[in-house]
């Protein structure tokens, strides 16, 4: 078993409906009822506060749940449907007071202005907590509701490019005011200073945006920025643009290999001494005993109706086992892990409650916050604004 001289880890949730797996909302625990509730979102961010995560992530999309890439799979028998993420996190914030909030949003289709203003909201709402996961969307479905573009197939390398642009005018807009450029002096009837709003004259392929915001510089002057990726090109994005990155190895060798070509494409950019972190996700079924987990798993694939498969490895065990396989990962380079709960709230419950203990038992979780926003618990600083004077 790895020992406690392992550094210690950062660990993360994808929260998503019922749960990851498709029939999680048919379990006896799950509460499908209750999906579309303020207090269901409220309940799942607090438990994953209580086990001292690092933040949370919420899934969303432009079009219904499929377990088809290219469109409705026209299925009435699992989840359909969602609350919009960034307006979960907005609800939620004001209920915690440590945990990062990172909502989900399709950069394909929407505009970089708005969304940068709502995730600087979200950051104010939070003090300091807010995070996005910028989604590339190559679905036909998804661009039809929108009527202004098709996407076609062999397009992903331009919608990865375009989601650089979009992190690109996110990250002008954010900076777009000058830290203190609101006054707020009643003497003088001076609210801000105009010298510190700055035009961002962003020309891209897509879209030109000029600025500022309206929204002053957020708490962390930069929210951070996050992107799921599996291959060379979604790679790229995450080491140009992110400062953290989700990936999904089978193995520590294969986690060690993705690490090194992110490195590679980050010292590419011009990014080598920043920190962009490597998680790695994991969809996990956890039980007190790894038999009890492989019998559930079966339960579920058989309301499925098919063995459930995805993007990321499937873990069913123990917590104590997969303790043992996130330190194995962690050698190979990866940061920390974001973990998918097949079923809600089983298996957040047991991440927040068995996991997380084990994990600090062996030195290699944290036992309180330490720090008063997202950037700081992820040992990243808070960066200098670009358009700021030099003294």
């Amino acid at each position: 078993m790895p020992g406690p001289q392992h550094a210690p880890l950062h660990l993360a949730v994808a929260l998503d409906g019922a749960g990851w797996h498709p029939a999680a909302w048919r379990e006896p625990g799950a509460r499908p009822d209750e999906l579309f509730t303020a207090r269901y979102w409220a309940g799942l961010v607090a438990e994953a506060e209580r086990g001292l995560l690092d933040f949370v992530t919420i899934e969303d999309s432009l079009s219904p749940q499929s377990s088809l890439l290219a469109g409705s799979d026209g299925r009435t028998d699992q989840v359909r449907g969602r609350l919009d993420a960034v307006l979960i996190a907005a609800r939620v914030a004001p209920l915690t007071r440590h945990i990062g909030l990172v909502p989900t949003a399709v950069v394909t289709h929407t505009e970089p202005f708005h969304l940068s203003k709502a995730i600087a909201t979200l950051d104010f709402v939070s003090s300091g907590r807010a995070g996005v996961r910028v989604k590339v969307s190559g679905r036909a479905d998804e661009a039809a509701h929108f009527g202004r573009r098709t996407v076609p197939q062999s397009a992903a390398g331009e919608l990865f490019d375009e989601a650089g642009d979009y992190v690109e005018v996110l990250r002008r807009l954010w900076d777009s005011w000058e830290d203190g450029a609101e006054i707020r002096d009643v003497a003088t009837g001076r609210f801000v200073d105009r010298r510190k709003l700055h035009h961002i004259d962003f020309e891209g392929s897509r879209f030109s945006v000029r600025g500022p915001s309206v929204t002053p510089r957020p708490p962390q002057g930069q929210p951070l920025v996050t992107a799921l990726a599996h291959d060379t090109v979604p790679y790229r994005l995450v080491a140009r643009s992110a400062d953290l990155g989700f990936v999904t190895p089978h193995d520590a060798a294969q986690a060690r290999s993705v690490v090194a070509e992110i490195r590679a494409e980050q010292a590419a950019a011009g990014r080598a001494d920043e920190t962009v972190h490597v998680f790695g996700d994991l969809l996990v079924l956890l039980d007190a005993d790894s038999g009890t987990a492989a019998r559930r798993r079966s339960r579920l694939d058989e309301l499925a109706g098919a063995e459930y498969t995805g993007d990321a490895p499937v873990f069913t065990g123990t917590p104590g086992q997969l303790a043992d396989l996130l330190q194995e990962l962690q050698v190979a380079g990866l940061s920390g892990f974001r973990l998918r709960p097949a079923a809600l709230p089983h298996d957040l419950e047991q991440i927040t409650r068995h996991l997380v203990p084990e994990l600090r038992r062996r030195g290699a979780f944290r036992t309180s916050y330490g720090a008063a926003t997202l950037r700081g618990l992820l040992g990243l600083p808070r960066p200098a604004n670009r358009y700021a004077a030099a003294v």
